[in-house]
């Protein structure tokens, strides 16, 4: 009999198409992806100035084709990885628009060029050339991808990840909670409950939906929201469906050499972040293939810029979050088809009236508390010194960003002043109060491979690997030396080298210590236990008689272990 995972095929279970869990997941993902498709609406619309019938007509129906064939890959790849292993519990992953390449594309590529030309046009072909350029570089790691991944070490992986919801996926939303708090906490309350306990609304009501639907009419009634904005947005309505915008391309990639210093080391992001994101759903019990993944990402970026986004998607942090929450396919789905027939009907200006945002970001801080908590609980105690180094560049690169918008906004204000005042603030006048801009950037630049870099230096050590450990220095000093990291631009020796040199140095002593040939760290019973239930991907030699000989390594393309029995959501999945 052919036996699918550990299951003979005919007792397999059937994945069913949709579960109560779903609706949970659905209103999470959903929100979640909903929220940034209004945020970079209203980017376009008051940031660029792009017209309405280009944002509304060819831009958000682009995405919405995206995000329609995304969603329904991602399910397809877990009900295969479902009745392979003879599963009823996989969780498909989560996709979207990428959401630090939305403020990327806007503020880096588009807005410079629409200061520089007045044309919002222009700014679009520039953002459209951008985006087919990430798209290409994500599907180039497709192939390199898995390699990195199985050699990678798990605390190193997760601990960038969490650096990416620390700061990116946390705190904006955090802030605006707190702004609003008499919206946002009622909100965040229901949410906690219901999804990291195993407490139930009565009737089993989907959590996330009351939770929003309780939001928003605090909201209303308290307020907080105005009714003409909603009547004035329901004019924009009208459907719209994607087209071809090969001549808007081509006059992107016509002026293509600019793009490429800021489109290089995001491609290597967005492979990169696609790779922990893989790593954490492995984490919670489902071991997608690696490759697909990436390479619907990469395609959908292209197809996306062809037919007129600028916004290149993404897989989504969040799978554990979503596992949690009772979420498999359906949810996955569902988003899929609910955010392309908005984008279809140009509804995104009116949800942005009726919607609270306080009462929807809410969900963001949820996933952000999830994933941040989860690179400490399934990575070896041993490590939790390496995801916290991880998690570094993460904290720099949005410190560093929060420190430069506030030197700009004052330079501004400044400027507009009656009569004008010029303000010239130094990196050395931001030192004498303490301010250390300069090291916050050089740290935070290319913050995902630079967490992955270091998070893996200091795992090596731990494990007493210091060949492992030279390599990854080798390859740190490499990466910094051509701009991947640490640096503001992909160039030959970015920096000054001086980065690069630290990193060499660093290998030097790596190398030393290798000499000496010591007896790489033991894993305790605990760990072991880790290893055998998360599939954690730890490499070093076993001594136990209870564990193998050879090292342990995780590769995308090998028959996953026995998956994981699914946890509360407050144990991360």
């Amino acid at each position: 009999m052919i036996k699918l995972g550990n299951r003979p095929a005919s007792s397999a279970p059937a994945l069913p198409y949709w579960t109560k869990g779903d609706t949970n997941a659905f209103f999470g993902l959903g929100v979640n992806v909903l929220v940034n498709v209004i945020v970079l609406t209203s980017l376009c619309l008051f940031v660029v100035n792009i017209p309405k019938k280009d944002v509304f007509g060819a831009i958000l129906p682009a995405l919405g084709i995206a995000m329609l064939i995304g969603n329904l890959f991602y399910a397809y790849l877990g009900r295969r990885l479902a009745a392979k292993e003879g599963r009823d519990d996989v969780t498909a992953m989560p996709y979207g628009p990428s959401v630090p390449h939305m403020f990327i594309v806007v503020f880096v590529i588009m807005l410079p060029i629409y200061l520089k030309t007045k044309n919002p046009v222009k700014a679009w072909e520039a953002g459209l050339a951008w985006a087919f350029i990430i798209g290409i570089i994500v599907v180039i790691g497709a192939f390199v991808g898995p390699t990195i991944r199985k050699y990678a070490p798990r605390a190193a992986m997760l601990g960038t990840l969490a650096g990416i919801s620390i700061a990116f996926i946390s705190m904006r939303p955090a802030a605006q909670m707190w702004d609003a708090a008499w919206i946002a906490l009622p909100v965040f309350g229901l949410l906690l409950v219901g999804l990291m306990t195993d407490l139930k609304l009565p009737f089993n009501l989907p959590i996330g939906a009351v939770a929003l639907a309780v939001g928003t009419a605090i909201g209303w009634i308290g307020g907080f929201m105005n009714t003409p904005d909603v009547t004035e947005a329901a004019k924009d309505i009208a459907i719209s469906l994607p087209t071809l915008h090969f001549h808007q391309l081509g006059e992107g990639l016509s002026n293509i050499s600019p793009l490429l210093a800021t489109a290089i080391p995001l491609g290597v992001y967005n492979f990169t972040e696609g790779m922990t994101n893989v790593e954490s759903a492995a984490s919670a019990g489902d071991n997608f293939n690696l490759r697909p993944i990436l390479l619907a990402d990469g395609f959908g970026a292209i197809i996306g810029s062809v037919l007129g986004s600028p916004f290149p998607p993404a897989v989504y942090i969040g799978h554990p979050g979503w596992k949690s929450a009772g979420g498999r396919t359906g949810y996955s789905l569902a988003t899929g088809v609910v955010i392309a027939l908005l984008c279809f009907l140009s509804m995104f200006g009116l949800l942005n009236a009726v919607l609270p945002l306080p009462a929807i970001v809410p969900i963001l801080l949820y996933i952000g508390l999830l994933i941040g908590a989860q690179a400490f609980q399934v990575s070896p105690k041993a490590h939790g010194a390496a995801v916290v180094a991880a998690i570094i560049p993460n904290i720099a690169s949005w410190a560093a960003t929060q420190i430069d918008n506030t030197v700009t906004t004052a330079v501004g204000v400044a400027s507009k002043m009656n009569p004008p005042v010029t303000l010239n603030v130094t990196d050395a006048d931001l030192e004498g109060n303490s301010v250390l801009l300069h090291g916050l950037h050089v740290l935070g630049d290319g913050a995902v491979l630079a967490g992955l870099v270091l998070g893996s230096i200091v795992a090596f050590i731990i494990d007493k690997r210091f060949i492992s450990a030279t390599i990854a220095a080798a390859a740190g000093s490499g990466l910094a030396f051509i701009g991947l990291i640490h640096a503001e631009k992909v160039e030959w020796d970015a920096g000054g080298g001086q980065v690069a040199l630290g990193y060499l140095f660093l290998a030097v002593i790596c190398g030393i210590w290798a000499l000496t040939r010591p007896e790489p760290r033991v894993p305790d019973a605990e760990e072991i236990a880790l290893e055998r239930e998360h599939g954690v991907p730890a490499q070093t030699p076993r001594t136990t008689d209870d564990a193998p000989t050879e090292p342990i390594a995780e590769s995308a393309e090998a028959e996953p272990a026995a998956s994981a029995k699914a946890e509360p959501a407050a144990t991360a999945g």
